[in-house]
């Protein structure tokens, strides 16, 4: 049996970071797209491939192979099955060695006069590194956001990135991996741009940005950036208030398989949905809700592989934070005031915006319980930049100051609050 190694394919595989384990389950996952079950590939068939054991594959994974590589079979280093014996045949045709080194030996002589082709002639080839290259610029508009949070020139970036990684598509050959990162890379800057428009309150944009978020998704194939995407809309939904919409958005993304197999996932649809039914003014599942989230993220493995933006935000201070909101919504406010406590001591140093919003919510509960003059103290921490600069803050302090002169009229606490708010605006 002829064993000659496949090392037009090992080079391929090389070149473009997969293992014989990672291969097996993109082309399985292919196999699905194309027969709609699942394929049933390992790591020792892809060595199998390598090692020549097998020198074309049957036709399901062969197609699913030239969807996820964006070549030929025969580009690849498979030969094809030779005539029936009874067919007469050249002693060439016979030698399944000499057909793979005169196949190979094409194939090098085609990429060495590609190679001295002038440059107009070979259409560009995206790689991951191109992918890489956006996300890396991503990272740095999620850490914009988490110091500035609603502005229009964060959402304007995060457009203008999907943008840019749509036109990567059309900029030359890709293989089926790269195109769906591609695509999920849009998705999740486009989602970014939605959260944006959300914080600063501008939720028509919003609400565009989330139809191509999720168009883009979809073309990904992305779970997490599906998931992303429709608990950004739950909570879109629960700031216009409109609790079902909110309930029904966030429902889709607690159905996604990614929920069942990462709990940190599970326990970040349901603080988000324990904050919905705080709204809703639902007592008992409002509870429910956040004692499940609570125990999911107790189940979850910090050391799971999971997206920049999940790692950039979800912890036991934003659970904390989000629990702050739905017992606020809910009138609870001593179990309010001792989740702001929670999240403010948990709280990351670079989470500027989370932080200012903390406080202004904790103001909140303190005047709700009758404590005017610590409330005060703590809307008087938040600072100037949030109360003047991001439309959420700002808003809930104007509710804070309406709600202080209702309670404390008279007082000299109104008196500071009116001076303190005075610097605010001198400052703007």
């Amino acid at each position: 049996m002829d064993t000659t190694r496949n090392t037009v394919l090992e080079a391929w595989m090389t070149e473009h970071g997969y293992s014989s384990n990672s291969l097996a389950e993109a082309v399985n996952k292919a196999i699905e797209r194309l027969t709609g079950h699942p394929g049933g590939l390992d790591g020792s068939s892809v060595r199998a491939w390598k090692a020549g054991r097998v020198t074309w594959p049957k036709s399901a994974a062969r197609k699913a192979l030239e969807d996820v590589t964006g070549l030929p079979a025969i580009a690849l280093g498979f030969v094809p099955r030779g005539r029936p014996s009874s067919t007469p045949a050249s002693p060439q045709q016979e030698d399944p060695d000499m057909k793979r080194r005169t196949l190979v030996g094409g194939i090098a002589a085609a990429a060495a006069a590609a190679a001295a082709a002038p440059a107009t002639a070979s259409p560009r080839r995206i790689g991951m590194s191109d992918v890489n290259r956006l996300n890396k610029r991503f990272a740095e508009i999620i850490a914009s956001d988490h110091r500035h949070g609603g502005q229009l020139g964060i959402e304007q970036r995060a457009a203008a990135l999907a943008d840019e990684a749509l036109n990567l598509q059309n900029a030359g050959s890709a293989t089926q991996r790269v195109r769906s990162s591609l695509y999920a890379s849009a998705a999740a800057f486009r989602s970014s741009a939605m959260w944006a428009a959300i914080d600063g309150r501008r939720y028509d944009i919003a609400k565009t940005h989330m139809r191509e978020a999720q168009a883009l998704a979809e073309m990904s194939g992305d779970q997490s950036i599906k998931f992303r995407i429709w608990s950004h809309a739950g909570t879109m939904y629960r700031h216009m208030g409109r609790p079902a919409d909110a309930l029904a958005a966030n429902d889709v993304a607690r159905n996604l398989h990614l929920t069942r197999r990462d709990p940190l996932f599970a326990s970040l649809g349901l603080a988000r949905q324990g904050a919905i039914q705080g709204a809703a003014q639902d007592r008992a599942d409002t509870r429910r809700a956040f004692e499940q989230a609570q125990d999911a993220m107790l189940r979850a493995d910090p050391a799971d592989h999971r997206p920049v933006w999940m790692l950039a935000f979800y912890d036991q201070a934003e659970l904390d934070s989000l629990a702050l909101t739905g017992y606020l919504a809910l009138g609870d406010y001593p179990t309010a005031e001792y989740h702001a406590h929670r999240c403010l001591s948990a709280l990351r140093p670079h989470m500027v915006r989370s932080r200012a919003i903390t406080m202004t919510r904790l103001a909140h509960a303190q005047l709700a319980q009758g404590e005017a003059d610590a409330a005060t103290a703590t809307a008087m921490e938040v600072s100037a930049n949030a109360a003047t600069r991001h439309a959420r803050v700002s808003r809930m302090l104007q509710e804070f100051g309406a709600a202080l002169r209702a309670t404390a009229s008279g007082s000299t606490t109104i008196q500071t609050w009116t001076e303190h708010t005075a610097t605010w605006r001198m400052a703007a």
